[in-house]
């Protein structure tokens, strides 16, 4: 008897402990691995784990997204950077280039989507439904730049990033406008004091630390590890235009403070040269663009832009930079077929290149190339009648996009160094008086051309 009952506790004892390491199984597969991100089963060969954690959290968030109609496209600079590399093969194929998960398990923190925002209504139920599939999400706004101006500070705020996350792996949903420029613009990730900063490691998000402007994309839908996701058509043009799209705001606090002290001109010339100058400065982008040459505002332009986000009225020319890495022959007469002839060309590509087009009555386009030295840049200025050279010193500087009446274009980054060289710390007195040999902060002289060169560096039209 004794025996038998020795034999039934044993069992029962075995049994007992295999329940118990069943459920300790059952407890960390369906409990602590969703918190560590490890929950996921396999995906088309994937490692199991992390891996398959990554392409879990994209398929629900495509998911989600998808049940509430809303439009987002890929813009991962990993998983594109990724994609680019078989992007023929992942056009070709229906059901994506191999059976292996290979993008959206890329070992990652995030993975990023955009939004254009007129393309979807602020749904609550999105929230809900996201909360309802284990999504943590946290919003984040911030003042819209567009509805600022010399009148008004609006201050109202619109929601410029996402962040959803689900186990071990968050999607950055980046929001973005259309402007006024017909360009689309992302603000920066700004937390408020009252946010939890360890929702997320913030400082690696890729579109997180200043504000992007980008120009609309095409999009393609593919097959990407089995999910129907939308990407760039050209994903390689995509992730070139991410490495230079910083994008700085027009400072309209600090013009409505100078207007204060120095009153706007608002005769009827004024307003007659902005509009001209405007114009030229359209076609005098469009016509660089079509030639994919880069320029940035420069001298008067960039100081207008700079001090009050305007042209400035009595400088009576538009003033734009090119390196002179970016010269091509097709500049003038590609100026010329838009109705704006040669007004003069001085220097040579070799050295202290500038160019003058007449546009619209008195209104004349100036284009100074800049050449780069170890420590600084510098372009060039000539004296017709006297062949004599000048040279205007700027630290180096790196570029950026604005807005500007209307029009996304470039400015440098570092513009106060930049309005400094050339204006002194001066800068912010209007002058109108301004003599290009002796007034500005940076001029040098930089000897005299020789007299068998003037038929060929002195062009005047």
């Amino acid at each position: 008897m004794q025996k038998i009952n020795r034999n039934v506790v044993l069992a029962l004892l075995s049994l007992t402990s295999l329940v118990f390491l069943l459920f300790q199984l059952c407890y960390y597969k369906f409990y602590l691995s969703q918190k560590n991100g490890a929950a996921f089963s396999k995906v088309r060969g994937s490692q199991s784990g992390q891996d398959s954690t990554r392409w879990h959290v994209v398929r629900k968030f495509l998911g989600l997204t998808s049940g509430h109609n809303i439009p987002v496209y890929l813009i991962d600079p990993l998983i594109l950077g990724l994609v680019n590399k078989d992007i023929e093969q992942i056009r070709s194929s229906p059901d994506g280039p191999s059976p292996e998960c290979k993008y959206f398990c890329a070992p990652r923190d995030f993975t990023t989507f955009a939004l254009l925002d007129k393309t979807w209504k602020h749904e609550v139920g999105l929230f809900r439904t996201a909360e309802k599939m284990g999504f943590q999400w946290l919003k984040i706004i911030n003042k819209d730049p567009r509805l600022d101006g010399m009148d008004d500070l609006s201050g109202m705020e619109i929601p410029l990033h996402y962040i959803f996350k689900l186990a071990s792996h968050a999607i950055h949903l980046v929001v973005f406008y259309e402007r006024s420029g017909n360009f689309l613009w992302h603000g920066p990730l700004r937390l408020k004091q009252h946010m939890d900063r360890k929702f997320v490691p913030f400082r690696k998000l890729h579109f997180g630390r200043y504000p992007g402007a980008y120009e609309k994309p095409e999009l393609l839908l593919v097959s990407i590890d089995d999910l129907k996701v939308q990407i760039p058509k050209n994903p390689s043009s995509f992730l070139e235009e991410m490495s230079h799209s910083r994008f700085l705001e027009c400072r309209y606090r600090e013009a409505r403070a100078f207007f204060q002290l120095y009153p706007d001109d608002a005769s009827l010339d004024a307003v007659e040269f902005r509009k001209k100058a405007k114009s030229l400065l359209h076609l005098a982008a469009l016509t660089l663009n079509n030639l994919g040459v880069k320029f940035w505002l420069s001298s008067g332009t960039c100081l207008g832009w700079y001090r009050q986000c305007n042209v400035i009225p009595h400088s009576k020319d538009v003033d734009l930079g090119i390196f002179i890495r970016d010269y091509k022959a097709d500049i003038i007469p590609a100026f010329q077929n838009a109705g704006l002839p040669l007004k003069h060309k001085f220097g040579k590509v070799e050295d202290s290149l500038e160019l003058s087009f007449q546009g619209e009555g008195d209104v004349k386009l100036d284009i100074f190339f800049f050449y780069e030295e170890d420590d600084h840049i510098w372009n060039g200025g000539t004296q017709a009648k006297s062949g004599k050279k000048f040279k205007y010193l700027f630290p180096k500087f790196t570029l950026c996009w604005t807005e500007f009446v209307e029009l996304k274009v470039h400015v440098p980054c570092e513009t106060l160094q930049y309005v400094e060289a050339n204006y002194g710390p001066e800068w912010k007195v209007p002058v109108k008086t301004w003599d290009w040999k002796s007034s500005p902060f940076n001029v040098q002289d930089n000897g005299v051309w020789p007299i068998d060169e003037w038929d060929n560096v002195i062009q005047i039209y």
